[in-house]
């Protein structure tokens, strides 16, 4: 991440229509999972620390992430303590953890295969691996890039990754309402580049846009939580979430 991008990511992170929305999403998947609260949970890839501060309703938050300078804020800003650690080699022991969480993080891992062993070592038996990635290489753009990206993935594609050591348990799509206008939006400025204009570091989340739009696309996308807490397989989408559960 950039060290112009993760500043702006502080505030977009409990701000942006895309980040609350996701957060809302994420959580109720969490509420569903949680039995008891004293649950052990790794939070990998923490950016600005929004997911660990939601995180820690349910349990002990250990909290990791790989890039030095976001580590720094993190420690002077927010007071948050955060371990500079790869997913690709997790400086924990083996069977640590009841629930790891990697939310938009594997995507940027060159050695997919070994974050994910990485995270199914340190889960504890009967613990929960929990992930997002972005979808579809198709919709590749500037907003990847930004980003560091290195693929998207169909869900077949993500979930061969963990087809084996336990059972998926729930895995869809989402951001499905809003599909078309973000595929469309993304498409059209991979041909006229030069004709969106983006501030700071040049994500999509750096659009500017009227706060009517912004609580119209917060209230779309949010919608969605309602098919997603019972579970229902949504057939595409901007994201997918897979949440997988250990033998």
């Amino acid at each position: 991440m950039d060290i112009n991008y993760f500043k702006e990511y502080y505030t977009l992170e409990r701000s942006h229509w895309w980040f609350t929305a996701r957060k809302n999403i994420l959580e109720s998947q969490i509420h569903k999972l949680v039995t008891t609260s004293s649950l052990k949970i790794l939070n990998i890839g923490v950016a600005t620390g929004s997911t660990s501060e939601m995180l820690s309703k349910y349990g002990e938050v250990t909290s990791v992430e790989f890039d030095h300078e976001c580590c720094e804020f993190l420690r002077s800003e927010l007071k948050m303590e955060v371990i500079e650690g790869s997913i690709t080699e997790l400086p924990f022991q083996s069977h640590t953890f009841d629930l790891i969480c990697a939310f938009d993080v594997v995507e940027h891992v060159e050695d997919h295969e070994k974050a994910v062993l990485e995270m199914k070592r340190v889960c504890k038996s009967q613990g929960t691996v929990f992930c997002t990635v972005p979808a579809f290489s198709f919709l590749w753009s500037q907003h990847d890039d930004v980003n560091h990206h290195i693929r998207r993935y169909t869900g077949r594609e993500f979930s061969t990754l963990f087809s084996n050591s336990g059972k998926i348990t729930y895995s869809t799509y989402f951001n499905f309402f809003l599909f078309l206008p973000v595929a469309c939006f993304r498409l059209f400025s991979r041909i006229l580049p030069f004709a969106i204009k983006r501030k700071g570091a040049g994500s999509d989340f750096t659009l500017n846009g009227s706060a009517i739009f912004s609580n119209l696309f917060y209230k779309i996308f949010n919608s969605e939580n309602v098919l997603l807490q019972r579970q229902y397989s949504l057939p595409f989408g901007i994201s997918y979430l897979l949440i997988w559960k250990k033998n």
